[in-house]
């Protein structure tokens, strides 16, 4: 079912438009470098509450961390049935790093307003569906992957400790 799906999504990747985005958000994505730099920039702009905005920035590297972790524990092969559109940084999928700091992201910055859920959650979403469109995760290494991040984002909500207004 996992390879099945995957080449379904995958075949999306046909289309020059679709493969072109796919592989500026997997390129954007890499280390968790898009949003790293959101969350600097968000402690950059929105000074009362930089401090908020620094914490949810390490709690979106240290989900990313924890990916890296699970993935040398797993040791899960990439998938080999389709022509990946992208490069990757190594060679295990399980759990989807792109996807857990994604969804750490937009855990963590969804509370901040204007950057928040209403943009955070669709590019994360976008993130995670890039991963099968280049073809270089299966879709239980994404959903693993977004768990996680999600996961380890929640737990950390308190020590954000977001004041709006």
């Amino acid at each position: 079912m996992d390879r099945r799906l995957l080449s379904m999504v995958h075949a999306y990747g046909d289309h020059p438009r679709v493969a072109a985005t796919a592989r500026a958000l997997s390129r954007s994505g890499e280390h968790g470098t898009l949003w790293l730099a959101a969350g600097l920039a968000g402690a950059a702009v929105d000074r009362e509450r930089r401090g908020a905005w620094l914490r949810a920035t390490v709690l979106t590297a240290t989900a990313h961390l924890a990916s890296m972790g699970v993935k040398r524990i797993v040791r899960r092969p990439r998938p080999t049935h389709v022509r990946p559109l992208v490069r990757t940084a190594g060679r295990h999928s399980f759990p989807s790093s792109h996807a857990t700091s994604a969804a750490a992201a937009a855990v963590s910055f969804g509370a901040f307003g204007a950057f928040g859920a209403p943009v955070a959650v669709p590019l994360a979403a976008a993130m995670c569906l890039s991963r099968l469109v280049v073809g270089v995760h299966y879709p239980t290494d994404v959903a693993a992957g977004a768990a996680l991040g999600a996961a380890t984002a929640g737990l950390g909500a308190r020590w954000i400790g977001v004041r709006h207004g």
